[in-house]
This record gives structure tokens, C-alpha cells and sequence, in this order.
């Protein structure tokens, strides 16, 4: 039996505010948002990943402060690519660090205007073989 992380849920104290964040700064991209009577969320998802964010007003949300999600962490091939990517959109990160010369030893990070901070972890087998198969590698 396959167990499949498909969505984690981010709390955050403005939808509308972490949407434009995480699609026209991050690069998520948007796959849906829903605003009823009962409810206000958004599901983002990173390039590549099969594993979504959902932003908004849920029994999930509403049980967490906003910004209090710390330590969420993202995967590419190319850190320096990505995090000069990330700035050049206006993302504030720390500094790309290599803890050693082993692929997966090295990582940025940043957080999202409520303080839910992320890692970045640079794979460089991602390149050539993508976490998910059938999917084509994608860059940084």
C-alpha cells in the first residue's frame, strides 16, 4: 500500500495576502481557491511536487497561529538557481550553505510574510531522476 503526502495544511492570517506570496513570488502554482458561506481556501503546488499547500479558513487552520509552521522543507536540483529565482521575485532567504560536498548537504531558506518558514534542500540527482516517475525533471 502506498502512503502518499498530498497536502499540508499553512496557516496563515491573509488568503489573499499568502496567495500572492506563495504563486507570483514562490512559483506555486494556483489550483484551486473556493469561497462559500462555509469556507475561504486556497490549494497551491510547488513545480514538479505531488504534494500541495492549502491556505485559508478551515477547523485545520483556525487550530494554528499563523506562523507557526516552521521547518517545511522543498527540494530542488539547483539551489543557487533557485534561490536566485526566489530573490529575483522579492523573496527575502538566507544564504545558500553547503555542510559538505554529499549530494542533499546543502540548503537556503525563507519564510512567507506570516513567518512560516521554509528549508530548500539542493538534491542534484533530482535532475536527472525526478522524486516522481513520469514526470520530467524540472529546473531549480
Amino acid at each position: 500500500m502506498d502512503w502518499t503526502l498530498e497536502v499540508v495544511v499553512v496557516p496563515v492570517s491573509d488568503l489573499d495576502r499568502a496567495v500572492g506570496f506563495y504563486r507570483d513570488r514562490v512559483g506555486f502554482h494556483l489550483d484551486h481557491e473556493v469561497r462559500n458561506e462555509h469556507m475561504h481556501i486556497a490549494q497551491l503546488t510547488p513545480p514538479g511536487s505531488g504534494c500541495s499547500i492549502v491556505v485559508g479558513d478551515l477547523p485545520a487552520q483556525r487550530a494554528m497561529a499563523p506562523g507557526s509552521l516552521h521547518g517545511i522543507q522543498l527540494v530542488v536540483s539547483d539551489a543557487r538557481t533557485a534561490h536566485d529565482e526566489l530573490t529575483a521575485r522579492g523573496v527575502e532567504c538566507s544564504e545558500v550553505t553547503s555542510f559538505d560536498e554529499r549530494d542533499g548537504s546543502t540548503f537556503f531558506g525563507f519564510s512567507d510574510p506570516d513567518g512560516n518558514s521554509w528549508s530548500v534542500q539542493e538534491i542534484r540527482a533530482r535532475a536527472e531522476r525526478p522524486l516522481m516517475p513520469g514526470r520530467p525533471p524540472t529546473g531549480g
